[in-house]
C-alpha cells in the first residue's frame, strides 16, 4: 500500500477536493519533489504551499503516521528538515527536535488507482498494459522507448565497468571478455566469460602469431583437452597445452560448465572458441580499431573471422563433419555481437573518456542495424509497439526484463498509463466497444 501512497503522490493524483493539513492548513503541492531511492526522506526538493507560505524540501510517506517511529526517523538527522509527512492513517502527531510540530496530510490512494493496479498486476496476458497501449500516442511511446534505449546503454556500461574492475583496470582485456561473452550467444554467455576471464592475456600475447598455441591455450583454459581421445590434432593440442599450463601456471575451468543442448553444430563451443583463436591470432580487433571506425562496414569488418582447417570438417574432437565448410562467423552473428558488446564498449568507452562522440557511435551502430526477432519484440508487436532498428529491440528487451517481469509497473511509462485510467476513461471504452 505504501508503494502505491508513493505513486499517487509523484503523479498527483490526487482526490477532488482541497487538500488540508491535520490542522486544516491549505495545501497546494507546486512540486511533488524528486524521487529518492537511496537513503533518506522519500521525496526531494518539493515545493508546497501551506497556508500562506511556499515551503521546499523534503516530503515523507507512510502509510501509518506511527511508522515514523518504527523506523527511528526521530532520531534520524536527516529528517529534521521534512517539510510535510504524508499518511494514509494519522494515527499520531509528529514533531521537529525543537518541539514545532510537523505537518501532516492524510491522504489516501483513490479506489480506481487500486483496482487499475490490482488488474495490472494480475494480467496474465503479455504485455499486461496491452489494451492501453494499442491506444497511446506514438510521441508518447517513442519518447519512453528512447528514455529505456539509454538506461539500457547506462546498465551495460555499469556491467563493464565492473568487469573492468576484476580484469585490473585492463580496457584490451574488457573488449576481448565482453566479446567472448557473446560468443556464448546466450546459451553459453556465462561459460564464455568465466573461460575469457581465466586467460592471463598480457602472457598469452607472446604467442599470438602462433595460432596452434592460441588454440591449444584456448581449447585447454575451457577444459576441453582434458579427456583421452584418439585425435591427432587433439592430442598434439593437449600436449602444447600442458607445456602451456606449467609455463603459465593456467588452471583449466570444468567442461561440465559448457551447454551443447539444443544447439546445432556449428555454434557448439568448440568453433566458437576456434573462431574466438582466429580473431585473436589474425589481431583483426582491439580497441584502437574499434574508437577509430567510422561506419557499421568498418566495424563489422573488425568481427570477420573463421577458423583453422580442423575445424572446417570437425564440430568437435574427433567428430568429423560429412564435408568441409568454412565455419566463418555468420552475418546475423556479428549483427548480435555488434549490439551486445561492441556498442556498449563503445559507449562505456565513451563515458569513461568523457567522449561524446563514440557515445553517439554507439546510438549510430544500434540505429543502423535491423531490429531483432524475438518473443519480446514479437509481443510488444501485437500491441501495436513496432521496432525499427535494434535501439528499439534493445528499448523493449530493456522494458520487459526490468520493469514486466519483475512487475515494476510503477516506474513504467506504460504501466502508468494503465494505472491512472479514471472511471470516466473506463465507461467510455465500454461503450466504443
Amino acid at each position: 500500500m505504501e508503494q502505491l501512497l508513493h505513486y499517487t503522490w509523484k503523479h498527483k493524483l490526487f482526490p477532488l477536493r482541497e487538500l488540508r493539513t491535520t490542522d486544516g492548513r491549505l495545501i497546494e503541492v507546486i512540486h511533488p519533489g524528486m524521487h529518492n531511492t537511496n537513503a533518506g526522506p522519500d521525496f526531494s526538493e518539493a515545493k508546497i504551499k501551506i497556508g500562506d507560505a511556499v515551503w521546499i524540501g523534503n516530503v515523507e510517506i507512510h502509510t501509518k503516521a506511527s511508522d515514523w517511529f518504527r523506523h527511528h526517523h526521530d532520531k534520524d538527522k536527516s529528517y529534521e528538515n521534512v517539510i510535510l509527512h504524508v499518511a494514509s492513517d494519522i494515527d499520531c502527531l509528529l514533531y521537529y527536535p525543537n518541539g514545532q510540530e510537523i505537518p501532516q496530510l492524510q491522504l489516501d490512494v483513490p479506489q480506481h488507482v487500486k483496482e487499475n493496479y490490482t488488474e495490472l498486476i494480475r494480467n496474465d496476458i503479455h504485455p499486461r498494459c496491452k489494451e492501453v497501449v494499442e491506444k497511446l500516442p506514438q510521441l508518447m511511446i517513442h519518447n519512453w522507448m528512447t528514455s529505456l534505449m539509454l538506461e539500457r546503454f547506462e546498465e551495460r556500461t555499469k556491467q563493464i565497468f565492473a568487469r573492468r574492475e576484476t580484469l585490473d583496470k585492463d580496457w584490451e582485456n574488457t573488449l576481448f571478455v565482453t566479446i567472448a561473452r557473446n560468443f556464448g550467444f546466450g546459451l553459453n554467455g556465462e561459460a564464455f566469460e568465466t573461460w575469457a576471464s581465466s586467460i592471463p592475456m598480457n602472457a598469452v600475447a607472446k604467442h599470438r602469431d602462433n595460432l596452434f598455441q592460441i588454440e591449444a591455450i584456448f581449447f585447454g583454459q575451457a577444459g576441453l583437452l582434458e579427456s583421452d581421445l584418439q585425435d591427432e590434432y587433439f592430442i598434439r593440442l593437449q600436449k602444447e597445452y600442458r607445456y602451456l599450463r606449467q609455463k603459465f601456471s593456467l588452471t583449466p575451468m570444468s567442461p561440465n560448465a559448457w551447454k551443447f543442448l539444443r544447439l546445432r553444430p556449428q555454434n557448439f563451443p568448440y568453433i566458437r572458441l576456434a573462431q574466438l583463436a582466429m580473431l585473436y591470432h589474425e589481431q583483426r580487433l582491439n580497441l584502437s580499431k574499434l574508437i577509430n571506425s567510422v561506419s557499421l562496414y568498418d566495424v563489422s569488418d573488425l568481427l570477420l573471422t573463421h577458423t583453422s582447417d580442423y575445424w572446417k570438417t570437425h564440430y568437435c574432437f574427433g567428430g568429423q563433419t560429412s564435408k568441409s565448410r568454412e565455419n566463418q562467423l555468420s552475418k546475423s552473428s556479428i549483427e548480435l555481437i555488434i549490439i551486445n558488446s561492441i556498442a556498449p564498449i563503445l559507449f562505456a568507452y565513451g563515458k569513461y573518456k568523457a567522449n561524446q562522440h563514440l557515445c553517439d557511435h554507439a546510438f549510430s551502430l544500434w540505429e543502423q542495424l535491423k531490429a531483432e526477432n524475438n518473443r519480446i519484440t514479437r509481443e510488444w508487436a501485437s500491441a501495436g509497439v513496432l521496432c525499427d532498428n535494434a535501439a528499439d529491440s534493445q528499448a523493449l528487451i530493456q522494458l520487459t526484463r526490468n520493469y514486466c517481469q519483475p512487475h515494476n509497473c510503477l516506474r513504467c511509462q506504460f504501466g502508468y498509463e494503465f494505472i491512472k485510467r479514471t472511471p470516466e476513461f473506463l465507461r467510455e471504452e465500454d461503450i466504443a466497444n
